[in-house]
């Protein structure tokens, strides 16, 4: 250091100063103002994105809350919708039971009479049946009773006898 101070030239000195200051004049002048007009320009662009940023997390918070709402009112529909098809199901299942029974109640109903109208014919068959019957034996029976004259002589007596009690 002493021998800094040993050379010292106020000249020298005198120049340096002199440049420096132009130089920092210089700076100043064309320098200063772009290299802080471009920090504040930056500055400002982050502060601008930040905000941005900010103000794009609060949207995509609304956005989750409509998006859940939406989501939950679109469950509420669902659960409504399949109610609603439940009911409607549960409906014609009691309506097709409904005309299902209607429909054997009138089959039954229809077998019924028709087992009695043909239950009511047997029986008239039946009967005809034993009236040919009934006719047939009697006539066997009286062929064979009034074979001879003696047989049927008697028998007409028994007849009138039977009237005549009658009367």
């Amino acid at each position: 250091m002493e021998k800094l101070l040993q050379e010292f030239s106020i000249g020298l000195f005198f120049w340096h100063s002199i440049i420096f200051i132009t130089l920092i004049f210089l700076l100043k002048r064309f320098a200063w103002k772009p290299i802080l007009q471009a920090i504040n320009d930056r500055e400002n662009s982050i502060r601008d994105a930040i905000e941005s940023a900010e103000k794009a997390k609060i949207e995509m918070e609304n956005l989750k809350a409509d998006n859940k709402k939406i989501l939950k009112e679109a469950m509420i529909e669902k659960e409504k919708l399949l109610k609603e098809a439940k009911e409607i199901r549960q409906k014609v299942i009691d309506k097709a039971k409904d005309e299902a029974g209607e429909q054997a109640l009138r089959i039954i109903t229809e077998a019924n009479e028709t087992i009695e109208s043909e239950k009511n014919a047997a029986i008239a068959e039946i009967k005809n049946q034993v009236v040919n019957l009934s006719i047939d034996i009697a006539e066997k029976v009286l062929k064979k009773k009034l074979e001879n004259e003696k047989n049927q002589m008697e028998y007409v007596n028994d007849l009138v006898k039977d009237v005549n009690l009658k009367q």
